[in-house]
């Protein structure tokens, strides 16, 4: 299994960017992890993989726990999801035919998070839940 963030936009500040670098170099000791920058909703759309499990991050979707994210994140490995793609819009968030393709609608926050800093939020998620489905301490 493979696991994607598909993001609308650059990540322009170099310390954020270093930040999920991190997580990501941790996280892909037990799976691919990759980020995959676009340009736009419509590149967005197009780059969503086919029979990837889609998960949108929005504002107003579900709220889970850190238990929650990673018992998704399990399940999805151990049913052989081929891959799952959490998807982050740009300014103006997602577009609803990419919602529409969605699994699941995930906030990360009740706050609204500028995309950059959301794109950190998930991807040490992806790495602590990893950490939790190997039953690994969680490395600070």
């Amino acid at each position: 299994m493979k696991i994607v963030v598909l993001a609308v936009g650059k990540m322009r500040d170099r310390h954020l960017e270093a930040v999920c670098e991190e997580y990501l170099k941790r996280a892909r000791r037990h799976v691919p992890v990759e980020i995959v920058e676009v340009a736009d909703d419509d590149a967005l759309a197009r780059r969503i993989p086919e029979g990837a499990d889609v998960v949108a991050l929005e504002p107003g979707g579900e709220s889970w726990t850190t238990a929650a994210f990673a018992t998704f994140v399990g399940d999805r490995m151990l049913h052989g999801a081929r891959s799952i793609v959490f998807l982050i819009g740009g300014a103006d968030g997602l577009p609803r035919e990419v919602v529409r393709r969605a699994r699941v609608r995930l906030s990360l926050s009740a706050l609204t998070l500028p995309h950059r800093l959301a794109r950190v939020v998930i991807c040490e998620q992806i790495y602590r839940a990893l950490s939790l489905l190997r039953d690994e301490p969680y490395s600070r």
